[in-house]
């Protein structure tokens, strides 16, 4: 009896021992592919964060921009505001027309920066215009303001509705990848493209909403994780507030 009981002790130890190195392999080789893919986990962020954001030169216009997705990182705020200006800069610099601007903002329409502020895009929307249209015309009719007063209220489609540099970096980037690259990237494309910035800006949010997104079956994709279409869906989860770059 006495071996017995000594053998099954022995036994449990091993299993235990097995157990606790089979963690340390996957650790291990879980830091080897970061190490192999130059890819170093940023200091204060969690695996589940890195998980979710993109790493890399983007394709097309990282070489162009002299950008890399890595360049946003909580270890140097210095280069993730320079490269979020290299991209807001379009956005202080292009400005569209016809068919680009129709464009630009069915894309633009779709995502917001609601983790600086509480605008509901990052543009003016179509809607936008006509439920400001609608109290203009109301408050000229109740004679709060003429005619003329009316016009410096006036909105188009498109143009800033948030201030934020995050912001101003989404919009460059549509803007510029309509301009320079429309035939190449397809509307959705673009908005995954803006999508994969916005969760380097804010990768502790955006891990709970993509923890929010998988724990309601909601297949992942940047756009479902960056756009408004789940907007507020991790509400109530515990989530992250290392913002990355100046709000």
């Amino acid at each position: 009896m006495e071996e017995e009981k000594q053998k099954n002790t022995t036994e449990k130890a091993i299993t235990v021992f097995l157990i606790i190195g089979l963690i340390f392999a996957i650790f291990n080789q879980f830091q080897l592919l970061s190490l192999k893919s130059g890819n170093r986990l940023p200091t204060g962020m969690t695996i589940a964060e890195a998980s979710i954001v993109p790493a890399g030169i983007p394709s097309v216009y990282g070489a162009e921009l002299e950008i890399r997705y890595d360049d946003i990182s909580p270890n140097d705020q210095k280069l993730a505001d320079k490269t979020i200006d290299v991209l807001a800069n379009y956005d202080r610099t292009l400005t569209l027309s016809g068919e680009n601007l129709e464009r630009y903002i069915d894309i633009a329409s779709q995502i917001s920066c609601e983790y600086c502020c509480g605008a509901q895009s990052i543009i003016i929307r179509r809607e936008d215009v006509q439920d400001m249209d609608k109290k203009i015309e109301a408050a000229i009719a109740s004679g709060q303001i003429t005619k003329e007063q009316a016009e410096r209220y006036r909105k188009n489609a498109g143009d800033a509705a948030c201030g934020c540099a995050h912001s101003y970096a989404m919009r460059g980037l549509a803007k510029y990848l309509i301009t320079e690259h429309g035939s190449e990237f397809t509307n959705d494309e673009i908005l995954e493209e803006m999508a994969k910035w916005k969760s380097l800006f804010f990768p502790g949010q955006m891990t709970a909403k993509a923890q929010a997104l998988n724990e309601r079956g909601i297949t992942f994709s940047y756009a479902n994780l960056g756009s408004n279409t789940y907007r507020g869906i991790e509400k109530g989860a515990s989530a992250g507030s290392n913002m990355v770059g100046g709000c």
